[in-house]
């Protein structure tokens, strides 16, 4: 965890339906409580974390404070741009004709990669120690709810696309400085949230290849959530499937189908850790499977639990 919150910067991706949203406000609330002024950051219009830690309706890119030291902005493409061309724009005047400008929103919309630009650079914005928001304090440190991995893989390269094709002016300027932000070990990281499953786990080598190969951002964790506990060795398994022949209510033998497909499905998990730990450079993190009987809140905090947890026995160790 140490490695991690050292960061200025990190993405949270991997395959749809995994808990990416979950293991950023997990990560989040970790990061608060040991006294990192935090944000966590959605993209595309989302507010679910807001929503689910308790925050109040927000204007677009409005910083709100979830809890101490923990806030939570939703980034919008359209509030970026016009951010992005009062910062850039020389004369106020000119940036307001242009933000309320039809025609430049639709060719700012029509531009492929433009939205991710906008949406990297707000979140870039939001690591500056010099921030450029006026009257805006700096966060120690930004979490990224990325969207699933492929387009998330498009916000990390917008900004080295954009360098590279406009090559000099303002845009390119930017572009550069974000791309030579995100690409530093020291300040920007991912993280990759998988289930222990096929798919997802192929899902998150794959992006660790990706990444490598462009834009050259690393993959310092990944995370496998909703683990199920190992119940029973293969004896017990065994006695338990004789079991089943002289079970005598259909109640006894429901029940002793669900803890074999449970055991099953454990093992079939297993299979995948060992996989996901065969490829990758960093040993995966496992977190179990949580239900939050108050709400989403409750499953966030219960795995900030098992992350602070995690952290200090191997701090110990």
């Amino acid at each position: 965890m140490e490695d991690l919150l050292a960061k200025r910067l990190l993405f949270v991706t991997g395959k749809g339906g995994v808990g990416r949203s979950t293991v950023a406000a997990a990560l989040g609330l970790v990061a608060a409580r040991r006294g990192l002024r935090t944000v966590l950051a959605e993209v595309a219009g989302q507010e679910r974390l807001s929503r689910a830690l308790g925050g109040e309706a927000a204007a677009p890119s409005e910083e709100i404070r979830l809890a101490p030291g923990l806030f939570t902005i939703s980034i919008d493409p359209q509030h970026a741009l016009e951010e992005y061309l009062r910062v850039q724009m020389p004369a106020r005047a000119m940036a307001e004709v242009l933000s309320a400008s039809r025609a430049f929103q639709y060719f700012a919309a029509a531009t492929p990669g433009m939205r991710e630009l906008l949406t990297m650079g707000k979140l870039w914005e939001l690591a500056q120690v010099q921030r450029r928001t006026r009257g805006a304090d700096p966060f120690d440190l930004t979490i990224v709810d990325a969207p699933a991995t492929g387009h998330g893989l498009a916000i990390l390269r917008a900004p080295g696309t954009f360098a590279q094709v406009a090559r000099v002016g303002p845009i390119a300027h930017q572009a550069g400085a974000i791309h030579t932000a995100i690409t530093d070990r020291s300040h920007t990281g991912v993280v990759a949230v998988a289930h222990a499953e096929e798919m997802p786990v192929t899902e998150t080598l794959d992006l660790r290849d990706a990444l490598r190969a462009d834009p050259g951002v690393p993959l310092v964790r990944v995370f496998v959530n909703a683990v199920l506990p190992d119940r029973f060795s293969k004896r017990h398994a065994t006695a338990i499937a004789g079991a089943l022949d002289t079970a005598g209510t259909p109640a006894a033998r429901a029940a002793l189908r669900a803890a074999l497909s449970g055991h099953a499905r454990a093992g079939g998990q297993r299979d995948q850790v060992a996989r996901l730990r065969e490829r990758l450079d960093t040993d995966p993190v496992l977190l179990p499977f949580v239900v939050g009987e108050d709400g989403e809140q409750q499953v966030f905090e219960r795995l900030a639990d098992v992350l602070g947890q995690t952290a200090t026995a191997k701090a110990a160790a």
